[in-house]
């Protein structure tokens, strides 16, 4: 969650003169971020990439590749997406692949992880066929930490479809198997990532010593305040002295958290017993995860209900009735064409939203580090037209 207590009003004057709703990447803001994975990656001598699943903006690709080691997929899209805009290495993981996914998949990765012991016997042939590549097998630890959304955000919640639970693992084809992979965490400071780490090692020891490398997953919440990367390097150092193998993160949120903004415009008012301001930003077409995990959002210079003078519910245009980012205060009426700025909006957001009602997509834009701002793409009517067939 964003630690407002580093914004003020003043250094986001930018936000009056753009075009809204702009979703608005910080450079200044990731480099911070990308140096923190940086001093993990050094002090435990491990690999870390990037999960595109959560955050996948290629514009912002070169400044990442100078630090992480390449991405993660769920799919062959994502698979793509990094071998032809990141370049570097490619690991893919899905449940269960498409026919002819695989065969695809082995020309964009050169890291493919199977669900169960029966997906790698059935996919065995096909990457034989093909030199290099590296097979994965997720296991469910029976370890969790996910620290919101409840069973919604759990990989090891109870009836997961995600990972080979312990009873499987003696099928497992381990002469043939490169990555022991798992991931069990959500938005998780120090203590999750090292109990899991600690976990594996005691209850899966035996595993872990068929096979060179593993794979802890994402979860790292390694840039949120109060995250201890000390406890995790030491945790990371001890498991591969004791194992002997190379060890790979792949966070996605925990590279982006406090990297970049929402930002919208007020188009109107309404009265229902409370004010309601009207946006051109939603959180049904543009912030899912407000109304999934749920959440409410933080604004720079706003306050909870009652913590300021004006009080209002904040809501999108769209016609769903629960299209309501939350209930703000402020230090004066809200006009129309008031700017809003969301804090913490990179993660789970452009690559989650959708065209519901015809509402227009955000600009992609990126805020440099002398405080110019660019766009990079803007989506109007073709877009929503062309995803309708």
């Amino acid at each position: 969650m964003s630690d407002l207590s580093k914004f003020n009003m003043q250094s986001f004057e930018w936000a009056n003169a753009i075009a809204t709703p702009a979703y608005v990447l910080d450079i200044a803001a990731l480099k911070r971020n990308l140096a923190r994975a940086a001093e993990v990656k050094r002090g435990a001598g491990c690999k870390i990439l990037l999960a595109t699943k959560s955050f996948a903006l290629p514009a912002a690709f070169p400044i990442m590749r100078e630090v992480l080691d390449g991405t993660t997929a769920s799919g062959e899209y994502e698979a793509r997406l990094g071998h032809e805009e990141f370049g570097k290495e490619v690991h893919v993981y899905s449940p269960a692949y498409s026919p002819g996914e695989v065969e695809r998949v082995t020309k964009l990765a050169q890291h493919i992880y199977f669900n169960s012991p029966e997906q790698i016997e059935s996919n065995l042939a096909t990457i034989r066929s093909h030199s290099g590549l590296k097979i994965g097998i997720r296991i469910n630890p029976g370890f969790s930490n996910a620290t919101l959304g409840g069973a919604l955000y759990d990989p090891c919640a109870p009836f997961s479809r995600f990972g080979a639970t312990r009873d499987m693992l003696d099928r497992v084809p381990w002469d043939e198997v490169d990555i022991l992979h798992t991931h069990a965490l959500c938005e998780s400071g120090d203590e999750g990532s090292v109990g899991l780490i600690e976990h594996v090692g005691r209850h899966f020891g035996d595993y872990v010593r068929r096979v060179k490398v593993v794979n802890f997953g994402g979860g790292h919440f390694i840039n949120r305040p109060g995250y201890d990367i000390q406890k995790l390097i030491a945790a990371i150092k001890a498991f591969k002295t004791e194992f002997n193998v190379e060890v790979v993160l792949e966070p996605g949120a925990g590279l982006v958290v406090d990297t970049g903004y929402l930002v919208g415009s007020v188009l109107g008012f309404h009265e229902n017993d409370k004010s309601i301001a009207i946006l051109d930003a939603s959180a049904s077409t543009h912030m899912p995860d407000v109304l999934e995990v749920p959440y409410t959002p933080k604004i720079v210079g706003a306050g909870e209900p009652g913590a300021k003078p004006y009080n209002y519910i904040l809501g999108g245009k769209t016609c769903m009735t629960g299209d309501i980012i939350g209930e703000y205060s402020f230090d004066r009426p809200m006009r129309i064409g008031d700017r809003v700025v969301f804090t913490d909006m990179m993660q789970y957001s452009f690559v989650k939203n959708n065209t519901f009602n015809g509402v227009p997509l955000p600009d992609l834009a990126i805020l440099d580090e002398s405080g110019g701002y660019r766009v990079i793409r803007s989506f109007g009517y073709e877009d929503f037209r062309h995803r309708l067939g």
